[in-house]
């Protein structure tokens, strides 16, 4: 992809694409990240260093200083959200568009398995009872309950 074209959705669609997009993003944004969290310390520093003003409450300079300087934490705060959003839904594209029907189809095949009568199909541990080593351990103590009694 050039520099004059711009990305769109239908560039997404591939994984090859999403991790191309992200690493360009990682690569844009965490610099201006740690740009703004400078900043905002060393705005934070000189903010905490002026004289209080006159008519100050004991105390209010410095609650002045944290509450002027917040959004600018709060900016790079976001800016690194926003890598961790992409992160998200490269994830969450992979599993709900990529996977999901890959699993389904295995499911499908399972599912015809077992209705043939295959015993391949049926998957160890899914039958719902209680091994006999178990049985054994509690005795009969459970006997008499029943699901949703």
């Amino acid at each position: 992809m050039s520099a004059a074209e711009k990305w769109t959705s239908a560039h997404l669609l591939s994984p090859a694409s999403r991790a191309i997009h992200l690493e360009q993003r990682r690569a844009q944004l965490l610099p201006l990240a740690d740009d703004l969290r400078r900043l905002a310390r060393e705005m934070d520093a000189q903010l905490k260093e002026m004289e209080a003003i006159q008519g100050d409450m004991p105390g209010q300079a410095k609650l002045r200083a944290w509450r002027v300087g917040k959004p600018l934490f709060k900016a790079a705060d976001d800016v690194e959200q926003v890598i961790s959003d992409l992160i998200s839904f490269n994830a969450r594209f992979q599993q709900a568009y990529e996977a999901l029907p890959e699993q389904r189809e295995e499911k499908r095949r399972r599912k015809a398995l077992a209705k043939a009568g295959q015993p391949e199909a049926i998957e160890p541990g899914s039958t719902g009872t209680v091994p006999a080593q178990q049985q054994q351990e509690f005795g009969d103590v459970f006997d008499g309950l029943r699901k949703g009694a």
